[in-house]
C-alpha cells in the first residue's frame, strides 16, 4: 500500500509538472529564442565570445542553455525543454526558425563610399575627451561604470571624426546591435524607395486581408505608430513585443492580424510591431526580401558591417536587429544630417528628414516627439522636450541604451552603444555627453 501511494504521489507530480510545462510553454520559447537568438548573433555578427554578458537579468538565466552545431544554436531550459533554433546566414546574421532559411545571396558591400572608413583615430581636444570619459563614467564607482555599460562613442563633427573611444574587449571593427535605432535606418529605406516611386507614405490599402479601418491605414501611419492596432511594448515574457520576436515566423504579419483600437492617426502608440509591418509591405512591394537593406541602403552608403537579421519569412526585423560597428552608426546619422546627400547624389526626396524628424499632431499620444522613425526634440505643438539640446536635434533611440543623436545647427553627429538595461534617462549620460560636445566644438 505504501509503494502503491508513493508511486501515486509521483505521478501526480508528474502530470502536474507535464502541464505546468505546458501552460508556461509559451513564456519559455520566448526566452529561449532569446538566448539562442543572442548567442548565435554575439558570436557570428559581432565576432565576440562572451553571448552570456549581452542577457539581461531574469529568473530563466540560470536554467537557459545554447549550443552552436555549424550553422544552427540552438536555446533550450537544462538542454531539454522548449528548443529554440536560430541559423546563421552570412551577409544576413541570424534567423529564429525550424528550418535553415533561404535568403539568397548577400549583395556585397564595399567601403569606397564611406568616409569613416579605415580612418586614423583621431586624438581629440581635451574638452572632448572629457566629455567622452564622462559618457564612460570615469568618475564613477567599477560597480557602477559596471551598470552604466557604455561600450563605444564616436563623435563627428563637420563630417569628420573627432573623438571615438571603446570598452575592453570592442574595437572600431565590432558590430553592436542597435535595438530600436534600427527603426530609424528604416525610415531611410522607406525614403530610398519613395525617391524611386515604389512607394508613398500616403499609401492606403496595404494589405489584402485589412478591411474596414484596417483599410485606412498608411505607411505614414504605421512610421508614426499611429496605427491604431492593438499593442504593448513591454519587454516582459508574453508580451506581443517579445512573442514577436521571439515566437512568430513572419513578424510584420503577426503584429498586421492583431485588433484595430483607435481610429487610424488618432492615437499614438510606439508600436516595434508597426515597423515590421512596413518592412513586409517593402519586401512584398519591391520582391526583395532579406537582401533589400544591403541593395538599397549599405551599398549605397558603403556600411560594409551592416547586417541587418531576417524573420522566417526572409523580412528584415526592421524593428529591432540591425547590428553594424559604432563608425556604420556614425555614417547613418551623417546621411541623416545631410538629408540624403551621399557620393555627389540625392538618395533621398529633399526635406525627408525635416518631414521625418517634425511631430505631427494627434489626438493623444504615449510618445511626445516621436517622429516618422526618429525621437525630435520638439513636440507637434513645437515645444522643446529636453532643455539641454537645441530644439532641432533628433536622434534614433535602442533597447539598453544605444542611442544616435543629430544635431544640424552644430554639424554634430554623436554615437552611444553600449549594455545598460538598468540605466534610463539622464543616468545613462547621453544628452549630458551631446550637450557637453555641443559646448566643446565651434559651431558649423
Amino acid at each position: 500500500m505504501i509503494r502503491r501511494g508513493v508511486g501515486g504521489l509521483l505521478a501526480l507530480v508528474v502530470v502536474g509538472g507535464t502541464a505546468g510545462y505546458w501552460y508556461e510553454r509559451p513564456l519559455l520559447l520566448t526566452g529561449t529564442g532569446y538566448a539562442a537568438h543572442n548567442a548565435c548573433a554575439v558570436r557570428a555578427v559581432a565576432g565576440r565570445a562572451d553571448p552570456a554578458t549581452d542577457l539581461p537579468d531574469n529568473p530563466l538565466v540560470p536554467y537557459l542553455r545554447e549550443g552552436v552545431d555549424g550553422a544552427e544554436t540552438t536555446g533550450s531550459i537544462l538542454g531539454v525543454l522548449a528548443r529554440q533554433k536560430v541559423w546563421y546566414t552570412e551577409g544576413f546574421g541570424c534567423t529564429l526558425a525550424e528550418e535553415a532559411p533561404r535568403l539568397g545571396k548577400a549583395t556585397l558591400v564595399g567601403v569606397k563610399s564611406n568616409p569613416f572608413s579605415g580612418v586614423p583615430m583621431p586624438t581629440p581636444r581635451k574638452s572632448v575627451a572629457t566629455a567622452i570619459a564622462a559618457a564612460f563614467g570615469d568618475d564613477l564607482p567599477p560597480a557602477q561604470q559596471q551598470a552604466l555599460g557604455t561600450r563605444a562613442v564616436v563623435v563627428v563633427h563637420n563630417g569628420k571624426i573627432v573623438g571615438e573611444r571603446y570598452a575592453d574587449g570592442f574595437t572600431a571593427a565590432t558590430p553592436q546591435l542597435g535595438w530600436s535605432m534600427s527603426k530609424s535606418v528604416t525610415n531611410l529605406l522607406l525614403g530610398r524607395l519613395v525617391e524611386q516611386g515604389q512607394i508613398a507614405i500616403t499609401d492606403d490599402n496595404l494589405r489584402s486581408d485589412w478591411t474596414g479601418e484596417k483599410a485606412k491605414i498608411t505607411i505614414d501611419q504605421l512610421m508614426r505608430m499611429t496605427s491604431g492596432l492593438q499593442w504593448d511594448e513591454t519587454y516582459a515574457l508574453g508580451t506581443p513585443v517579445t512573442r514577436m520576436l521571439y515566437r512568430e515566423p513572419d513578424m510584420g504579419a503577426y503584429a498586421a492580424g492583431l485588433a484595430a483600437r483607435h481610429t487610424p492617426g488618432s492615437y499614438q502608440q510606439y508600436s516595434s510591431g508597426s515597423t515590421n509591418i512596413v518592412c513586409s509591405i517593402l519586401h512584398e512591394r519591391t520582391g526583395i526580401g532579406a537582401d533589400l537593406p544591403r541593395q538599397q541602403l549599405f551599398a549605397k552608403l558603403g556600411l560594409s558591417s551592416a547586417v541587418w537579421e531576417p524573420d522566417a519569412s526572409g523580412t528584415p526585423v526592421c524593428s529591432s536587429y540591425l547590428w553594424a560597428t559604432p563608425r556604420d552608426w556614425a555614417a547613418v546619422g551623417q546621411f541623416a544630417l545631410l538629408d540624403g546627400q551621399w557620393g555627389g547624389q540625392q538618395l533621398l526626396p529633399e526635406g525627408w528628414m525635416r518631414a521625418s524628424t517634425t511631430a505631427v499632431p494627434v489626438t493623444q499620444t504615449e510618445e511626445p516627439g516621436y517622429a516618422s522613425g526618429w525621437w525630435s526634440n520638439r513636440t507637434a505643438e513645437g515645444q522643446r522636450i529636453n532643455p539641454k539640446l537645441p530644439v532641432t536635434a533628433y536622434w534614433a533611440q535602442g533597447h539598453d541604451g544605444q542611442r544616435l543623436y543629430v544635431v544640424p545647427s552644430s554639424g554634430l553627429v554623436v554615437v552611444r552603444l553600449g549594455f545598460s538595461p538598468t540605466i534610463t534617462g539622464e543616468d545613462l549620460r547621453t544628452t549630458t555627453l551631446v550637450h557637453d560636445l555641443i559646448a566643446a566644438l565651434p559651431s558649423s
